[in-house]
C-alpha cells in the first residue's frame, strides 16, 4: 500500500517562511510526477506546484511564483515544498500528490496558517 505522509506546516507571521515534508512509502517518487495543492476554508482546492517525472519542468501557480520552491530528493523519497515571503492569503491546508497513469496518492494534508 502506498503513503504519503506530510510533516511541517503550522502557524507563521507574515513574511515569515515554513517547509513542508511529504514522505513516500511502499513506492518511490522518482515513478511519479508531483505536486502540491491547497485548499483555504470556502475554497476550491487549487494547485500550487508541481514537477513532472519525465524531464523535471516545473509550473508554480502565479500567486505563488518567486516566494515557493518544489523540492525532490529521490535518494530520501521525499518531496518538499519551501515557502518563503509568506502572506496571510497563503493560509490553506495543503496537500502532497503523487500520480501517474492508473494511479494517483494524496497526503493527509497540514495546516499552514499565516497571521500576526
Amino acid at each position: 500500500e502506498v503513503q504519503l505522509v506530510q510533516s511541517g506546516g503550522g502557524l507563521v507571521q507574515p513574511g515569515g517562511s515554513l517547509r513542508l515534508s511529504c514522505a513516500a512509502s511502499g513506492s518511490t517518487f522518482d515513478d511519479y510526477t508531483i505536486g502540491w495543492y491547497r485548499q483555504a476554508p470556502g475554497k476550491e482546492r487549487e494547485g500550487v506546484s508541481c514537477m513532472s517525472k519525465s524531464d523535471g519542468n516545473i509550473y508554480y501557480a502565479a500567486s505563488v511564483k518567486g516566494r515557493f520552491t518544489i523540492y525532490r530528493d529521490n535518494a530520501k523519497n521525499t518531496v518538499a515544498l519551501q515557502m518563503d515571503s509568506l502572506k496571510p492569503e497563503d493560509t490553506a491546508v495543503y496537500y502532497c500528490r503523487g500520480w501517474g497513469t492508473g494511479y494517483d496518492y494524496w497526503g493527509q494534508g497540514t495546516q499552514v496558517t499565516v497571521s500576526s
